[in-house]
C-alpha cells in the first residue's frame, strides 16, 4: 500500500495580496495589509526583529521554529514582525506589545490608563492620529506624550514633533485600545453636533440652548475666550476667525494681513466657545442657521477694544470672524499714515477746501475709514457741523455726529444723506459710494456748498472717475464736484530687530524703477525673520498712497471722455507718483522690501502692463 507523501511541517507560498502560511496541518494567509511603509520614512535599522523574536522565544511565548518563519515571511513582505505574529495568531497582542515595550525601553500603557479625552495638541488631526494608531495622552512642560502601536516609527514621531512643535515621548499601547479611544472621541463629537441638529430641528430648542449657554458660562470656556482675545494685543492682530472643521474648531488671527494659524479647539469644545462669542456680542445663541452681527467692548490688558463680530453658518457649525477696532489706532494722525511729505501737503490741502468731493479708494482692509477719521480729527469739529453715514460705524469720534445704516428699517445711505441735508452740516463723511443713488447726492450736497469725504473700491486713482461715470454721474458734475483722489495701499514694514541690508545689483535698480528714487551703491533691505516679529520679517504697516489732484488739464481729460489708463497718464505726467512708486519711496527709505511692494501693488502693475 502506497503511503501518501506528508505535506511539509511548514512552508510559505507568495500569492496574490499576501502570503500564504502552512503550520500544524492548518494553513494561515498574511495579507499585504500588513506592511509597513518603505525604508525610507520608517527607520527599519533602530529595530533588530531577529532580537526582538528571541525576546519572546525566551519568556516561552514562541517556538523558535514559528519565529523563523515568521522572520522569512516579513523579510520578504516587508512587513512588521510583532503584527506578522498577531496577525497569525501565534502570539497574543498584549504580549506582543508588551514585548516591544520591553525591548525597546518604553513603559506599556493599558486601556485602562488612558485619560477620558485624549490630550489637544495644535495641528494633529484625526484622520493621522488614526492612520498612525496614535493617542495623545497628555501635555506637560513642553512635552508630547503619546501611546502608539508602532513607536519605532521615525517619520511618525518626527511628524508628531514638527506638528506640535514638542518634545514627543512615546509609550507603547495596544493597536486595538488604541482604535477605540480614537473612535469613541471622534462618536463623541459626531454625537454632540447631531444632537444639536436634532434638538434645534424639532422646534423644541430650550432645553439644548440653557445646556449651550451651561456649557458657555463653565470656567474653561471662559478662559479659553478670553486667551483668545487676549491674543490680539500679543499679536497685534486685526481679526480673529473661529472656523468649525471636523476636526474641530480652528482659530486664526490676521497678523498685518496676513492670516496666522493659531489654536485647534476640539469638537466638544468648539460649540461652547462660538456660543460664549456670541453671548457677549448679545446674539441669539439659538439661531444656527442665520448669519448675525454684533459686537462686543471690552478691556484687555489695560487697552480697550471693540469687536465687531459676524457669524455664518457652515456645514459644520458657525464660522465666527471678530473684527478687532482699537480705539488706540483711531487716534493716528495723518503723519502717522506713511504719507510723504508731498502728499501729505496736498492732501491737507485737500481737505481744507470749503466745498467738493474728496473720495478714498482701494481693497477691503487698506486702511481707507481709518484714513478718513484721521482726516476729520484735522478739521475743526467746534466751529463745523461734521456728520457722517457709516455701515458700520466702527470708531466713535468725539464732537461728530455719526449715523449707523439700518437696511431692515430702510435707513440707507441714500435716505440718511437726503435727512442730513436738513441738519445744515459742513462736512459730510459717506462710509462708502456704493451705489448711483448714493453718488448722486454725494454731488448734488457738496454742489451745494458742503465739503463731502467718502471711499470706492477701486484698484487705482484714475478709475474712480470711471466708477463714477459707471454709477451714471455725467461728466461735467464730476469735474465740478471732485477735488481729488486718493489710492491707498497698506504695506508691511521690516522688523527693525532682524531687518538685513542687501545691495541691489544694477540691473535690479533698473528694472524695478528704484534707481529713480536712491544714489548709487545705496543698500536696501530685506525681511530675515527673529523672535521680535515671530520669524516673518516684519513688524507692523504703513499706508503707500497715490493722490490725484482734479486741475484744469485732468478736467479736460475728463470732459473729453478719457479712459481710466490716460488719465492716470496724464496725472502722472503732472507729477503724480504711482503707488508702486510711493512703495519704492518706502523701499529706498529702508521701511519696507521690494518684495512686499510688488506682493501689494500687484493689481496695479498688470493692470499698467495689460494697458501697454
Amino acid at each position: 500500500m502506497q503511503r501518501r507523501a506528508k505535506r511539509p511541517v511548514e512552508s510559505y507560498n507568495s500569492l496574490p495580496g499576501g502570503i500564504q502560511f502552512y503550520r500544524r496541518d492548518r494553513f494561515y494567509f498574511m495579507p499585504e495589509s500588513l506592511q509597513i511603509p518603505a525604508p525610507a520614512t520608517v527607520d527599519a535599522a533602530a529595530l533588530d526583529w531577529a532580537q526582538y523574536g528571541q525576546a519572546l522565544v525566551h519568556t516561552g511565548k514562541l517556538s523558535p521554529r514559528d519565529l523563523e518563519r515568521a522572520l522569512a515571511a516579513t523579510h520578504e513582505m516587508g512587513g512588521a514582525l510583532d503584527s506578522a505574529l498577531v496577525s497569525l495568531g501565534l502570539v497574543s497582542e498584549a504580549d506582543a506589545a508588551r514585548a516591544l515595550a520591553e525591548y525597546l525601553g518604553l513603559p506599556f500603557v493599558p486601556a485602562e490608563q488612558f485619560p477620558d479625552a485624549p490630550a489637544e495638541a495644535n495641528g494633529l488631526l484625526p484622520a493621522f492620529l488614526r492612520a498612525h494608531r496614535v493617542l495623545p495622552l497628555a501635555i506637560q512642560g513642553g512635552q508630547l506624550y503619546v501611546a502608539m502601536h508602532a513607536p519605532q516609527d521615525a517619520f511618525v514621531l518626527k511628524a508628531l514633533h514638527l506638528t506640535t512643535g514638542l518634545a514627543v515621548r512615546p509609550a507603547v499601547g495596544l493597536a486595538s485600545d488604541i482604535d477605540k479611544a480614537l473612535q469613541h472621541q471622534q462618536e463623541e463629537g459626531q454625537a454632540l453636533h447631531e444632537d444639536s441638529e436634532d434638538v434645534l430641528g424639532s422646534g423644541d430648542a430650550g432645553e439644548f440652548v440653557e445646556h449651550l449657554r451651561d456649557l458657555a458660562s463653565e470656567a474653561p470656556v471662559i478662559r479659553l475666550v478670553n486667551t483668545i482675545i487676549g491674543r490680539v494685543i500679543e499679536l497685534r492682530a486685526s481679526d480673529i476667525h473661529l472656523e468649525p472643521f471636523e476636526d474641530g474648531l480652528h482659530v486664526r488671527y490676521r497678523v498685518d494681513g496676513v492670516l496666522q494659524p493659531g489654536e485647534v479647539v476640539s469638537g466638544n469644545q468648539g460649540a461652547a466657545v462660538s456660543s460664549r462669542v456670541k453671548l457677549l456680542a448679545h446674539l441669539d445663541i439659538a439661531e444656527r442657521r442665520l448669519p448675525q452681527d454684533g459686537s462686543i467692548k471690552t478691556r484687555v490688558k489695560g487697552r480697550e477694544l471693540d469687536l465687531r463680530v459676524s457669524t455664518v453658518p457652515t456645514v459644520h457649525g458657525e464660522s465666527v470672524v471678530m473684527r478687532v477696532l482699537d480705539r488706540a489706532s483711531v487716534r493716528f494722525g495723518l503723519e502717522d499714515m506713511g504719507f510723504e511729505a508731498d502728499n501729505l501737503a496736498r492732501f491737507r490741502s485737500l481737505i481744507q477746501r470749503p466745498h467738493g468731493i474728496l473720495l478714498v479708494t482701494g481693497p477691503t482692509g487698506s486702511g481707507k475709514t481709518t484714513t478718513l477719521y484721521a482726516a476729520l480729527a484735522k478739521l475743526d469739529s467746534t466751529s463745523q457741523k461734521i456728520i457722517t453715514v457709516e455701515d458700520p460705524v466702527e470708531y466713535q469720534l468725539e464732537g461728530i455726529n455719526q449715523i449707523q445704516v439700518h437696511a431692515q428699517i430702510n435707513l440707507t445711505f441714500a435716505n440718511a444723506l437726503r435727512s442730513i441735508l436738513r441738519q445744515d452740516p459742513d462736512i459730510i463723511m459717506i462710509g462708502e459710494m456704493r451705489d448711483g443713488e448714493t453718488a448722486q447726492i454725494a454731488v448734488q450736497s457738496s454742489l451745494t456748498g458742503h465739503l463731502v469725504l467718502s471711499t470706492l473700491h477701486t484698484n487705482t486713482a484714475a478709475s474712480a472717475v470711471v466708477r463714477m461715470q459707471d454709477m451714471g454721474i455725467e461728466r461735467y458734475l464730476i469735474t465740478s464736484t471732485v477735488n481729488g483722489v486718493l489710492a491707498q495701499r497698506l504695506v508691511r514694514q521690516l522688523c527693525p530687530h532682524c531687518k538685513a541690508p542687501v545691495t541691489p545689483a544694477p540691473e535690479l535698480l533698473q528694472s524695478s524703477g528704484l534707481a529713480k528714487f536712491m544714489p548709487p551703491g545705496q543698500l536696501i533691505y530685506e525681511a530675515r525673520g527673529c523672535a521680535q516679529c515671530r520669524d516673518t520679517g516684519y513688524q507692523g504697516r504703513t499706508g503707500i498712497h497715490e493722490l490725484l489732484v482734479v486741475d484744469e488739464a485732468m478736467r479736460r481729460a475728463i470732459l473729453q471722455g478719457g479712459d481710466a489708463s490716460a488719465l492716470q497718464q496724464l496725472a502722472v505726467q503732472s507729477g503724480m507718483l504711482t503707488l508702486y512708486e510711493d512703495g519704492l519711496r518706502k523701499v529706498a527709505a529702508g521701511v519696507t522690501s521690494l518684495d512686499e511692494v510688488l506682493r501689494v501693488t500687484q493689481d496695479e502693475l498688470q493692470e499698467e502692463h495689460g494697458d501697454a
